[in-house]
């Protein structure tokens, strides 16, 4: 196997805002794993605030050695090995992940939603974010989403939440999703912002208080009529058996896990804890959303809208129907690169 990278940023059609900051761009780091004349694609998608840079991605994937693992398909292996290298880096070993795991679905001819026994019909609606701004754009963004998306994600967590709302009930009464970012500072607050939002049409709320909070969030949840998913206050398998009973559910982002393979190792003990399930993105590529998209059937939520957010996708993978993000039946994760990556070879670095 050979493993190739290179550093890439992603331009978002409308400034990103949620509580605490803003951006126009996203940086990610793509890799391509080369193997018996196929080859398998990944992503490390780098918001800022997951402390990981493209170059310390490439610093991580430097010491990815793949000699000692003459089969790809012995996902397992290769994988523990590459957790063990150093801690952290999760975007960076999703990176590997997600190739490996396109790599060996291609070998073995299948999707993964095939492999994992899903069907790729059976998915919620993803969510649409509309990030924190002023009314006239945040109306703007509401009327692009109106025939394509069934449910809004509403970045919350400030002075202007109700405004937020009501500017976008003053175009749709499409049902909402909330996702306070760790915004609400205290429990009362967080509730009566609830009930507030409940009697406007929010069916769910992502992370309404800080992630370390875990008292105050529990109790919270017991009060509250919508459900509570946790997102900050939870990054790998490790951490879902801490918020039973703390959170309704946890929102399984690859980025945070360290890929496919975490992922539904996530999904499955969630479950049986009988705690819901969603699936979902930073901005990224169609490339990490296509590879999400193969993990979430049966789940309650999802928010999947990464790749729709930027204007420079250069994969071609899952796409929305209906406003669910349906994957594809091709091998593999069902990506390709597209046009944005003319010449392949230079664009990996071969």
């Amino acid at each position: 196997m050979q493993l190739y990278w290179t550093s890439y940023d992603l331009q978002l059609s409308h400034t990103f805002t949620i509580s605490g900051f803003s951006r126009k761009t996203t940086p990610v780091v793509l890799t391509k794993i080369e193997y018996g004349g196929l080859a398998g694609y990944g992503e490390a998608s780098l918001p800022p605030y997951l402390g990981e840079t493209q170059a310390s991605v490439i610093h991580f994937l430097r010491k990815v050695d793949l000699s000692p693992f003459p089969d790809p398909t012995k996902l397992d292996d290769i994988l523990i090995y590459v957790d063990s290298i150093e801690e952290g880096n999760c975007a960076a070993k999703a990176s590997i992940d997600i190739a490996l795991h396109d790599l060996a679905g291609k070998i073995m001819g299948k999707p993964w939603h095939k492999i994992l026994g899903l069907d790729k019909q059976n998915v919620p609606d993803t969510t649409f974010t509309i990030g924190i701004d002023n009314d006239e754009t945040v109306r703007k963004k509401t009327q692009e989403a109106l025939g394509r998306f069934r449910i809004l994600k509403v970045k919350v967590g400030g002075l202007d939440d109700k405004r937020m709302i009501e500017s976008i009930r003053s175009v749709t009464d499409l049902p909402l999703a909330v996702d306070a970012n760790q915004g609400w500072k205290s429990k009362n607050e967080a509730l009566d912002m609830i009930f507030w939002l409940q009697e406007r049409g929010v069916v769910m709320v992502e992370q309404p208080m800080h992630k370390t909070d875990l008292d105050n969030i529990a109790k919270l949840t017991e009060e509250s009529p919508l459900p509570i998913f946790a997102d900050e206050s939870v990054q790998r398998l490790t951490d879902v058996k801490r918020l039973k009973g703390v959170f309704s559910g946890i929102n399984i982002k690859l980025m945070k896990c360290t890929g496919m393979r975490e992922a539904w190792q996530m999904r499955k003990f969630a479950e049986q804890l009988n705690m819901k399930v969603m699936m979902g993105c930073m901005t990224e590529t169609s490339c990490a959303i296509s590879a999400a998209a193969q993990l979430y059937a049966g789940t309650h939520f999802a928010d999947l809208d990464g790749a729709l957010l930027i204007n420079n996708d250069c994969f071609a993978g899952a796409q929305l129907h209906n406003g669910k993000m349906i994957a594809t039946d091709a091998a593999g994760i069902g990506v390709q690169p597209n046009a944005h990556i003319a010449n392949e070879k230079a664009f990996f670095g071969k």
